[in-house]
């Protein structure tokens, strides 16, 4: 496994990954998946923009995407960082998003790409990072706890909503 930037050479692999997490009507994590991709050339050239700031959505905050990419060079996850927070952020989405789709789980791959983001994330001098979970997803909470993350505190996003767990990850 290895993360890999954005690539053409990954079209097929990435739109069946996402595809997937459709099928099993899951949310597309990272957010960059529900990125438009018919026109995949320009969906590599938008994600290239983003990570330096150029062209993102309001709001939004400059952010590198990765694929993670198995043995055989299929894409089998995602990975997305933003280097710097704003204020949504700092209450839920932190530094870090990361998912693998539904018939990789349970692999290691959600391991492997977090903790080769925080290895990416200290390489552009940063010193702690914060990421965030639903409370009710224990599998994230055990990747992000393997990964020497502390929580911090919980929140409720909406009212009767999902709460929040936030966790600092020290580099």
């Amino acid at each position: 496994m290895k993360l890999v930037l954005p690539s053409t050479i990954y079209q097929d692999s990435y739109i069946e990954m996402v595809q997937e997490f459709r099928c099993h009507r899951e949310a597309l994590v990272p957010f960059t998946l529900e990125e438009d991709c018919s026109d995949f050339t320009a969906l590599v050239q938008r994600l290239a923009l983003y990570a330096k700031g150029v062209g993102l959505p309001d709001g939004f905050v400059a952010h590198q995407s990765f694929w993670c990419v198995d043995a055989d060079s299929r894409v089998v996850g995602a990975a997305n960082f933003r280097p710097q927070l704003n204020r949504q952020l700092l209450r839920s989405g932190g530094h870090i998003g990361y998912g693998v789709m539904p018939s990789e789980r349970g692999k290691g791959y959600a391991s492997k790409i977090l903790s080769e983001t925080l290895i990416k994330a200290k390489t552009q001098g940063l010193e702690k990072v914060l990421l965030s979970c639903k409370k009710n997803n224990f599998a994230s909470v055990r990747v992000i706890e393997k990964n020497a993350g502390v929580f911090h505190s919980e929140a409720s996003l909406f009212e009767g909503g999902d709460i929040v767990q936030r966790y600092w990850v020290r580099l």
